[in-house]
């Protein structure tokens, strides 16, 4: 039978229609439902609520970003607020966190959760956390008894469902204990820790070349580079033996965090006040980490950045003073290669003779599955993880395993003491005694008063090592790199108002060799720090604008060091290879979303390590795949041996590597962006993409719960956007940056600045999911402040808490 053209046209035209019409239905059903779902999951932010456990209403205002103002007639009425509206916001955040921390995720999300769950059931931070709670003291009790109420109170009293999560997993919160806000702390500190995978890196890497090459790999920091606290003298540390490879680990358990903090004193201040300004680093997720609040009561005024889950202002001010946080990149971790008894497996040996491992035995519930037992073995040096992480556990083989021991497993921790009394501090001095007192994780607190002190203390607990500098594992048989204790208290770095009126740290050296205890032989790269330093010391006089502005500076320290070295030996033959070569000389260094410069520059970089590493690594390179600006820059300086045959330390010609690389670049560019290299922009590859939780991997809904958007910098601006390394698929994401800016005027505190990037809300339905996005993104800011007649005035969402009459 033969069809008309025509009419068989007219007909495709019809089924078209009919299936557009039939998709525009589903959409627009689909979109009916999510309203009426939003509708039904959204809280309550406005009239009145009655509730069990407060002594007095509490009113709360919520701003035009979703911010509570919480005003309350006692501090526990205050905290209780706090419980409710993270309760209300940030609910499935709070129960993946405290899941994640007790080793319980499985039983909401199934087996994809089940080797997280195996691993923190292992190491035991909820066993550690409930210990943690029957030693608190009582005016601390008191707050995260108060905290707890206020969760459980919107628990039971909520107006609105729960969010879609708990609808799509189909689960039910349990009510909040004290120990699911401490378990916070103790997942913060161990996540923040990052020695121990640096130290299975090296012993992978070990077996695979020689110990000068595994030197180059890990060049020591610049002599040059900024260091926070300048002391006398000088010290030394030993260098461990190598020991046998190990294999990779779960990506999820790699560590993460950074952030940028300076201050200035009341001398270089337009104000006559110190300014404060910091910005944590961490990987970027939806929600995010933190979430901004007001507390007003009798003897308390918080206003900065607190974690879902935890009643404490971890970064803001209180009036009086004002405070931020770095990572110290601390040595707070070891493992421990221990020898089992030939004569009893269930015993290893110590210098003091075989001793049995500690067992106990735990239930793993895995929704929709059979239950999974897991038996944990505890040695003196802390858990054996080798036991559930199936890389190491081959390694070990038949007569060892490996222990992890970790300053964030310390049965006593006061840190939550210790933050109580930093937020109730009155000046510099108080600040610090109380700051003395914080363990875990291992920080570097930035402090300013209205009296106009300022100053930075480390107080987090870093072990002392019998010997050796904890870079590689070690036996644990013979005990001779033993930990002994922690860094005295009283010895452990700080600084009070310092003559050069300014203190900064971004992760970089905390002080130099004439201390005389190791703190880390692995710190970040200094280009951020060196850039800080620039710019305090470029004028006499900075403003509170001047603080804010230089938090988003887009010069990358790397790429002026490093793209001369490049660029002197690459021999431009090729077309699009000269192109990029003229590109990149005309470059002023910034990483702007809108040119074309950082892209080729952040390809190339890419590249360039795989042309040098790759060959002599091998299977190993990905794992050391990444941004490492100090080893190319000491490959192309001294140790050109890379360039070639590495084992025979001969120097070899760099400039066939580096074109190769750059040429591979542009292969891989064209491949994603087409051939138009002018038209290529950083920002279309160099994306901040805010992973959800549990729902990031379902495409059908990533569009919704995952917010996206194109971003300046890169992994060495102060405005840091950091790239993934490795072998990712998409390995200029913007996956880890500031998650949280603060700018403090030690004049006018209630004019400080905060920015958080995404929204306050947790609920992805929320008008406040993503709000903040393209603010963050521009350098925006937002000011908590206000009295309840300019709050109402300004036609805020007002929510009143009433007590429960009984």
């Amino acid at each position: 039978m033969t069809v008309n053209e025509p009419t068989a046209r007219s007909g495709g035209r019809r089924l078209a229609r009919r299936v557009g019409l039939a998709l525009l239905a589903i959409a627009f059903v689909a979109a009916a439902a999510l309203y009426v779902l939003g509708r039904h999951t959204l809280p309550q932010t406005s009239g009145r609520r009655a509730v069990t456990g407060l002594a007095h209403p509490v009113e709360i205002w919520r701003d035009l970003h979703g911010v509570p103002h919480v005003f309350a007639g006692s501090p526990a009425d205050a905290w209780f607020a706090l419980g409710y509206v993270h309760a209300q916001d940030r609910i499935w955040q709070m129960e993946v966190t405290r899941r994640l921390g007790a080793g319980r995720l499985a039983e909401v999300v199934g087996r994809p959760a089940l080797d997280a769950d195996r691993f923190f059931r292992t190491l035991g931070l909820y066993r550690l956390a409930e210990l943690q709670s029957r030693s608190l003291s009582a005016d601390v009790r008191d707050i995260l008894e108060s905290y707890a109420s206020g969760v459980n109170a919107w628990l039971r009293h909520r107006a609105a469902g729960l969010p879609p999560e708990f609808l799509l997993f189909r689960h039910e919160p349990e009510p909040w204990r004290v120990a699911d806000s401490l378990v916070w702390g103790r997942l913060l500190a161990f996540q923040l820790s990052t020695n121990w995978t640096t130290e299975l890196l090296r012993a992978q890497l070990a077996s695979r070349v020689p110990k000068s090459l595994l030197v180059d790999l890990w060049p020591v920091d610049p002599q040059e580079s900024p260091t926070t606290i300048q002391t006398s003298g000088r010290a030394a540390a030993d260098f461990r033996q190598l020991i046998d490879r190990l294999g990779p680990l779960p990506s999820w358990l790699e560590p993460q965090g950074a952030s940028n903090a300076w201050v200035i004193g009341p001398d270089r201040s337009t104000t006559g006040a110190p300014l404060l300004a910091n910005d944590t680093h961490l990987a970027l997720t939806a929600p995010n980490p933190w979430y901004l609040a007001r507390l007003v009561a009798p003897g308390l005024a918080l206003t900065g950045a607190t974690a879902p889950g935890a009643p404490f202002v971890l970064l803001g001010h209180n009036g009086s003073v004002a405070w931020g946080m770095t990572s110290t990149g601390g040595d707070t971790q070891d493992l421990f290669v221990e020898t089992i008894d030939p004569s009893d497996r269930e015993r290893y040996l110590t210098p003091d003779g075989p001793q049995y491992f500690r067992v106990r035995h735990e239930t793993i519930q895995i929704k929709g599955h059979n239950p999974v037992e897991l038996t944990v073995r505890t040695t003196r040096h802390g858990p054996v993880i080798s036991d559930i992480l199936a890389e190491m556990n081959a390694v070990a083989g038949m007569n060892s395993v490996i222990a992890l021991a970790s300053s964030s497993e310390a049965d006593v921790d006061a840190t939550a003491e210790a933050l109580a009394d930093m937020m109730l501090a009155r000046d510099s001095n108080a600040f610090a005694a109380a700051a003395e007192r914080f363990e875990a994780p291992a920080l570097n607190i930035f402090f300013a008063d209205t009296n106009g002190g300022f100053g930075m203390i480390a107080p987090g607990r870093i072990p002392l090592r019998r010997r050796g500098d904890g870079s590689l594992p070690v036996a644990g048989a013979d005990g001779r790199q033993d930990w002994v204790g922690s860094i005295p208290t009283a010895e452990r770095p700080r600084v009070l108002n310092p003559s050069a009126g300014f203190l900064l740290n971004a992760n970089n050296r905390l002080i130099d060799d004439g201390y005389p205890w190791l703190i880390s032989r692995d710190w970040e790269e200094p280009y951020r720090a060196r850039r800080i330093l620039e710019y305090l010391t470029a004028r006499p006089l900075h403003s509170l604008d001047d603080m804010q502005t230089f938090q988003t500076d887009l010069d990358s320290g790397a790429a002026r060091e490093l793209l001369p070295l490049l660029l002197d030996r690459l021999e431009p033959v090729g077309d699009d290879v000269a192109e990029a070569a003229a590109m990149l000389r005309r470059w002023d260094f910034r990483m702007l979303r809108d040119r074309p410069e950082p892209l080729l520059y952040a390809a190339w970089l890419r590249e360039v390590m795989r042309g040098i590493a790759e060959d002599e690594l091998g299977s190993h390179f990905p794992s050391y795949w990444r941004n490492r600006p100090r080893f190319i820059r000491e490959t192309l300086k001294r140790n050109r041996h890379w360039c070639g045959d590495a084992r025979s330390r001969s120097p070899s010609d760099c400039g066939p590597i580096l074109h190769a690389a750059l040429g591979r670049a542009l292969v891989d560019l064209r491949r994603r962006l087409g051939h138009d290299m002018a038209g290529w922009r950083w920002g279309d590859l160099h994306r901040a993409v805010f992973r959800h939780q549990t729902l990031g991997s379902l495409a059908l809904l990533s569009w919704l719960v995952e917010p996206s958007i194109a971003t300046d910098g890169g992994d060495h601006t102060v405005n840091v956007g950091s790239l993934p390394g490795g072998a990712a698929r998409e390995p200029f994401t913007h996956v880890h940056g500031s998650v949280f800016r603060a700018v403090y005027d030690l004049s006018d505190l209630p004019a400080s600045r905060y920015m958080i990037p995404a929204g306050q809300s947790g609920n992805p339905l929320s008008s406040h999911y993503r709000d903040l996005l393209a603010p963050w993104r521009n350098g925006g800011h937002i000011e908590i402040a206000g009295t309840r007649e300019q709050l109402a005035n300004a036609g805020y969402d007002h929510l009143v808490l009433m007590p429960v009459q009984r």
